[in-house]
């Protein structure tokens, strides 16, 4: 995520970080929480949200209305993904309709079959090594950086 502040690793005073600790960030903040640490970040700037946009856009278009292409999947916007006691939010993600019939609820708890993150310098690290230890985990099987 491009963000104009750098990324933040919230203290939570020698325990590990939960649930209630990302309802308490204020709105403005993305939080993830991953193996008990807390990650704020900021919204995505004006530059990030348009090239995720297009992007999400033009695989929203094909990939799920089936206009142009095969259709057959669900694509999100920054979904809230919990794995256990990990909760991230990619930029965005993909499932097939196969594997997933309908989404309900806060937050899907089944791996995508694809997620995409936009990388930034402030968040390089925690996208391209925090973050895809769980994405392997979890069997993800298409990552775009």
């Amino acid at each position: 995520m491009d963000h104009d502040a750098e990324l933040q690793e919230v203290t939570t005073r020698g325990k590990r970080a939960t649930y209630a600790d990302l309802e308490a960030l204020p709105e403005n903040v993305v939080g993830e929480l991953i193996d008990g640490e807390l990650f704020a970040m900021p919204r995505p700037s004006l530059e990030h949200a348009v090239g995720t946009s297009t992007l999400g856009a033009l695989l929203l278009t094909a990939f799920q209305l089936g206009q142009g292409g095969p259709g057959g999947w669900w694509i999100l916007f920054e979904p809230e993904l919990h794995f256990g006691e990990d909760v991230l939010v990619p930029d965005l993600a993909g499932w097939r309709s196969t594997r997933l019939e309908r989404l309900s609820g806060p937050a899907a708890t089944v791996a995508p079959d694809w997620i995409c993150e936009t990388l930034s310098p402030s968040t390089a690290t925690l996208d391209r090594v925090k973050k895809m230890r769980v994405y392997g985990r979890e069997g993800v099987g298409h990552v775009w950086l």
